[in-house]
C-alpha cells in the first residue's frame, strides 16, 4: 500500500445511492470518475452491492476495496460508499442524515412511492449534505432548513418543491448581484 492512499483527504465519500427493494436504482451520485467510469460499471457494482447486502443485518459491507454502509427501510436501500480507509463512522453520519432528512420530507414514510414523488427534495438533500465527494453537513435540521423545508412541521403542503426551487433561485440572483 503507498503512502499516498493513507494521506489524509477532503474527499471521503466516493458514492452515494438509493435502490428499490428490487436492486433498480432510483438516484445515484458517483464523486470519483475514476472509480467506476461507465454506466455499466456503475451499475454492476450496485447490482453486486445489493445481492450482498439485502438480506444482511449488518450495517457496513467491504465490497471491491470499498466500505459501504447501508440502511433499509420498508422498500427502499440507502448506501453511502467510501474508499477501504474511510472512517465508517463518518460514512454512517452521513448516511443518517439522509435518512433522516428523507424521513422528514417523506412525512415518515420512507418507502419507493413517496420517494418518486419528492424525487427533486431527495437530490436536494444529498447536494447539501455531500459535494463532489466533501461531506459539508451531516446534521439533518441544518440540512433541511438549507433546502428550505419547514423543520418544525413534517407537512410538505406548507412549501412545494416549486416553491423550493424558486426561493433557491432567488437566494442566488441576490448573491449574484451583490
Amino acid at each position: 500500500m503507498d503512502s499516498k492512499s493513507l494521506e489524509p483527504s477532503l474527499y471521503t465519500v466516493k458514492a452515494v445511492f438509493i435502490l428499490d427493494n428490487d436492486g433498480n436504482r432510483l438516484l445515484s451520485k458517483y464523486y470519483d470518475p475514476e472509480l467506476y467510469p461507465s454506466m455499466k460499471d456503475q451499475r454492476n457494482f450496485e447490482k453486486n452491492i445489493f445481492n450482498k447486502t439485502h438480506k444482511a443485518d449488518n450495517e457496513i459491507a467491504f465490497l471491491e476495496g470499498m466500505t459501504i454502509v447501508y440502511k433499509s427501510s420498508i422498500d427502499l436501500f440507502l448506501y453511502v460508499v467510501g474508499s477501504c480507509q474511510e472512517n465508517e463512522l463518518m460514512l454512517m453520519s452521513v448516511l443518517n442524515c439522509l435518512y433522516e432528512c428523507l424521513n422528514q420530507i417523506l412525512r415518515k414514510n420512507v418507502e419507493r412511492r413517496c420517494f418518486l414523488e419528492n424525487m427533486e427534495g431527495a437530490f436536494l438533500i444529498v447536494d447539501e449534505i455531500i459535494d463532489g465527494g466533501v461531506i459539508l453537513e451531516s446534521d439533518a435540521q441544518q440540512v433541511l432548513q438549507k433546502v428550505n423545508y419547514r423543520v418544525d412541521e413534517s407537512s410538505l403542503s406548507e412549501q412545494s418543491v416549486a416553491q423550493v426551487l424558486q426561493s433557491a433561485k432567488e437566494q442566488i440572483k441576490w448573491s449574484i448581484l451583490k
